[in-house]
C-alpha cells in the first residue's frame, strides 16, 4: 500500500490541511494519507503550541469521516525533538509491506538541506510537494525523488488561525465545526 504522510503541527487543523490530505488520497497515486501529528517541529519555535494531545484529537474530529485519511501519532511514541528520517525509518521497519511517501509544502522543500539526514530522505523516499505562495522553481523541484502536484492552493494558516480565535474573530468555515466545538470547550488559543 502506498500510504503519504503529511506531518504537521496541526495548531489547529484547518481546512487547507484537510484539502491537501483530500487531494493527495484521492487525486494522486497514494491509498491512504497519515496525518503525522508532530509533538515539535525542531525548526520551529515552541511559541503558541498547544498541547498534543489535544492537537491530536482535533485531528482526529476534523477526519472521523473520512475514508482514507488517518490520524497517527507515531511520533508520540518516538525519542524528541522528532525527526522525519527518524519517523521514516520507524515506519518502514514497522510497516515494511507498506511504501511511504513524504507529503511536503514547496516551502519546506526549500528548507530540506538544513533538516537532519535530509541526504537520506531525498535517496530513500518519494516525496509529493503541493504548492505554496510565493515558494516556485526550488533548487530541488527537479529532484527525482520529488513530485510536484497540481493540489489547489490556499492561503490559509494555523497561525492566522490562532490570531483570529484570540480576537474573538469568526472561524466557521476555516476549520471543521468539530474542531470549533473543541476549541471553545477547552479555551484552547484565547
Amino acid at each position: 500500500m502506498k500510504i503519504g504522510l503529511f506531518f504537521g503541527s496541526f495548531n489547529p487543523i484547518h481546512i487547507g490541511h484537510l484539502i491537501i490530505a483530500n487531494y493527495m488520497a484521492n487525486h494522486t497515486s497514494l491509498d491512504k494519507v497519515w496525518l503525522v501529528v508532530s509533538p515539535h517541529n525542531p525548526l520551529k519555535e515552541k511559541k503558541d503550541l498547544i498541547q498534543v494531545y489535544d492537537r491530536l484529537e482535533m485531528a482526529k474530529l476534523a477526519i472521523e469521516e473520512a475514508e482514507n485519511i488517518v490520524v497517527s501519532d507515531v511520533e508520540l511514541k518516538l525519542p524528541q525533538p522528532s525527526y522525519t528520517i527518524d519517523t521514516l525509518t520507524y515506519l518502514r521497519e514497522l510497516y515494511p509491506e507498506h511504501e511511504f511517501i513524504l507529503i511536503m509544502g514547496a516551502d519546506n522543500l526549500k528548507s530540506l538541506k538544513k533538516w537532519k539526514n535530509y541526504e537520506l530522505i531525498l535517496r530513500d523516499y518519494h516525496i509529493y510537494i503541493y504548492p505554496r505562495p510565493g515558494f516556485e522553481n526550488e533548487e530541488l523541484q527537479n529532484h527525482s525523488s520529488v513530485t510536484i502536484t497540481k493540489t489547489p492552493l490556499m492561503e490559509l494558516s494555523s497561525t492566522f488561525i490562532r490570531k483570529a480565535i484570540a480576537d474573538d474573530k469568526n472561524v466557521q468555515f476555516f476549520l471543521p465545526d468539530k474542531v470549533i466545538d473543541f476549541i471553545d470547550s477547552k479555551s484552547l488559543y484565547k
